[in-house]
């Protein structure tokens, strides 16, 4: 069996202000590099074999500590890319609600096909997208254990992927930054392993991690 761990990025500052990111290239906050040291250390006796990372600096940021820690390589997959959100990038969730109150309610109720206006992906691209991505490294790594650190959309479809939840059916798992989301993969199938694993993070009770 090949093991994936998926990794969301550290934070950023347009996760805490709630803006879309999607392909726009926003660097680690100070907490999001404190996130990617942490769990460089965290995995650093995994057995890990093989690291790669979306080509966008809060993976690749996020990605560096953990590659150098354990002597590999740091390859670049751009199939592992944030979802391209179109003309949502750069906006919050109020000033979209407020200003594109249509192409918002379309997004919120997860329409498959919806197109995001400005070039965006529908859910439907992006997750045969992240499919063809995941099984592409499952197939180059045979038996390994291998880390990869991605995006919140990403790791959407990963769920899904591996779980059977339908691409229009209500998110009811977590994608936490900087979380560790394991996924398996078995004569050409993928199944779940484990989800949102942020304890090497180091939260207290009276901490928020970013959903």
């Amino acid at each position: 069996m090949v093991e994936l761990l998926l990794i969301r990025h550290g934070v950023t500052s347009w996760n805490r202000e709630r803006r879309f990111q999607g392909q726009t290239d926003i660097p680690l906050d100070d907490e999001g590099h404190l996130q990617a040291q942490r769990l460089a250390g965290a995995l650093f006796a995994s057995g890990v074999t093989a690291v790669y990372a979306s080509d966008l600096a809060r993976a690749w940021q996020t990605a560096r500590p953990l590659a150098d820690a354990l002597g590999l390589p740091l390859i670049a997959e751009r199939g592992l890319r944030e979802r391209h959100y179109g003309m949502f990038e750069g906006q919050t969730f109020d000033e979209l609600e407020r200003d594109r109150a249509a192409d918002f309610e379309r997004w919120r109720a997860r329409d498959p096909d919806f197109e995001l206006p400005g070039g965006g992906e529908s859910l439907r691209v992006l997750h045969a997208r992240v499919e063809a991505a995941l099984t592409a490294l499952a197939r180059r790594h045979p038996g390994q254990r291998v880390a990869a650190v991605t995006h919140g959309g990403v790791l959407d479809c990963a769920y899904r992927v591996a779980t059977g939840l339908g691409l229009a059916e209500p998110r009811r798992h977590h994608i936490l930054n900087a979380s560790i989301n394991r996924i398996g993969f078995e004569e050409g199938e993928f199944r779940l392993i484990d989800w949102g694993d942020v304890g090497h993070l180091g939260y207290t009770d009276g901490d928020v991690a970013r959903d």
